[in-house]
């Protein structure tokens, strides 16, 4: 009997270590595709000036939908900011859904709301409208007033709401940079007839100094938790997503900043009411109906256009966060599981849903089972030093190298952490993240997996500090 539990042990441990030696390799793929990716992003865009995009006759406006709940502390200067865009003819409008709070009533107050019988289209069902207002300072301010319905119900009416034909869907307490619509723009310039959305960075504004909407002073946060994560985002942004664009097998465009043909998403029906997951099932079933459509397209992502947001502080916000995101990551693919491995997808069933199924949605309970069979053989009796050995180095420093190369990426690509100090301290964080914080958050994700089959549906609060209060680090 111990022979075969040590031959079932073994075996375990064989198919932990190819488990993780295959997504390394991943995503040691992805790194090298992106730095290529950045490499060439570089070499368009050295005599691009983006201004120049306000001469361009093919130009389209841009509809920015933002949707708000609870966001008193920081809708004003996120407003404030996304009106003082550069970009030749946008709109912004902004969607409370159902906000308990003065979110409201601070937009109303510094705006100078006035209702309005603005007439729209109802292309997709929504919970109902109980009015819609526009700023007497500036008219490209709309202001849509709704029955709570949740983030996916909040965009549709954004979407029936707004008049152009492109439209950027942001998270109502982020901030874009000046140029961001400028740069994320340039895929629907370069290909308006393929390209369908484009996605740009997301970064920290945690420790950052913010002036009238936008930050003017870059600097690392006083929270640890907050300087794992910005290690993280480079890693998933700039080490993962142009890989995957590259490969054009991206699934994700981040629902804080994205770029989307209007007429393409009502075609596949809006946004998915009650998903936790808006943004990853959007692209998803944008892609299933181009795919059998037949219709030619292209999804990418772009390095340099950014837009900041605050992470959480917190490690009960922090696992409220990141068990959402992993809920909505096991909704999507479950509910788009007819695309798996099914060759009339393309490489969004053959490359893409695998990927993300067998590495991204397993993962965490993968790397939980190593970490387990890692401490199983250094204290029982079926001890295998070789796995051991072998399980550290590709579980700890392989996933540390990883890190490092997000970092010289960020490096390359834009240089936003001038100082030595605020790389070194990046450098520090990417390493330690593999001792302790990498493993609660698989945990976290694990519990995820089972709240989803429990059938949890809860989004999950995010109280935000604001951009005033707190998040300047002097």
């Amino acid at each position: 009997m111990g022979g075969f539990f040590h031959s079932v042990f073994a075996l375990v441990s064989l198919i932990i270590l190819i488990y993780f030696l295959l997504i390394n390799a991943f995503y040691l793929l992805f790194t090298v595709l992106s730095l290529f990716g950045i490499f060439r992003y570089r070499q368009l865009t050295t005599f691009v000036n983006f201004r120049e995009v306000f001469r361009l006759p093919l130009v389209k406006p841009i509809s920015i939908i933002a949707p708000a709940h609870n966001e008193e502390n920081t809708i004003v200067e996120s407003v404030k900011a996304l009106l003082s865009l550069e970009y030749p003819l946008f709109e912004v409008v902004v969607v409370n859904d159902g906000s308990s709070d003065q979110t409201l009533e601070k937009l109303m107050m510094f705006f100078q709301l006035q209702k309005t019988r603005r007439v729209f289209r109802k292309a997709v069902e929504t919970k109902p409208i109980k009015g819609i207002y526009v700023s007497s300072l500036d008219s490209r301010l709309i202001v849509v007033d709704k029955v709570n319905g949740k983030k996916a119900d909040a965009l549709n009416a954004g979407l029936n709401v707004s008049k152009y034909p492109l439209f950027c869907a942001v998270d109502s307490d982020s901030l874009l940079e000046k140029d961001a619509l400028l740069k994320i723009v340039r895929p629907f310039l370069e290909d308006p007839e393929k390209t369908v959305a484009a996605g740009g960075i997301i970064r920290l504004s945690n420790g950052c100094l913010v002036e009238s909407g936008h930050v003017v002073r870059i600097k690392m946060p006083a929270s640890f938790l907050a300087r794992f994560q910005i290690i993280e985002y480079l890693r998933a942004f700039l080490g993962g997503r142009i890989g995957l664009s590259m490969l054009k097998s991206l699934l994700v465009i981040s629902g804080a900043f994205g770029l989307f043909r209007k007429d393409i998403v009502l075609q596949c029906g809006g946004y998915r009411a009650g998903t936790v997951g808006e943004d990853m099932d959007l692209i998803v079933r944008m892609r299933k109906f181009l795919h059998e459509k037949k219709i030619p397209f292209r999804i990418c992502f772009i390095p340099d256009p950014i837009c900041w947001t605050e992470a959480p502080e917190s490690m009960r916000l922090l696992s409220r966060q990141r068990n959402r995101w992993h809920r909505g990551l096991i909704e999507t693919l479950l509910h788009n599981r007819r695309l798996f491995l099914n060759p009339r997808y393309g490489s969004t069933g053959l490359l893409a849903m695998p990927f993300y199924a067998v590495f991204e949605m397993l993962g965490p309970l993968v790397e939980l089972l190593g970490y387990g069979t890692f401490v199983a053989c250094l204290f029982s009796k079926l001890v295998n030093f070789p796995f051991a050995v072998m399980f550290f180095f590709v579980a700890i420093v392989l996933g540390t190298i990883h890190s490092l190369m997000a970092l010289l990426l960020e490096e390359y690509s834009s240089h936003r952490y001038p100082h030595l100090k605020d790389i070194l301290i990046i450098t520090v964080f990417g390493v330690m993240e593999n001792f302790l914080y990498r493993q609660v958050l698989s945990l976290v994700r694990a519990k995820a997996a089972f709240d989803f089959l429990a059938g949890k549906k809860e989004w999950g609060a995010m109280r935000r500090k604001g951009f005033a209060l707190g998040q300047v680090n002097q």
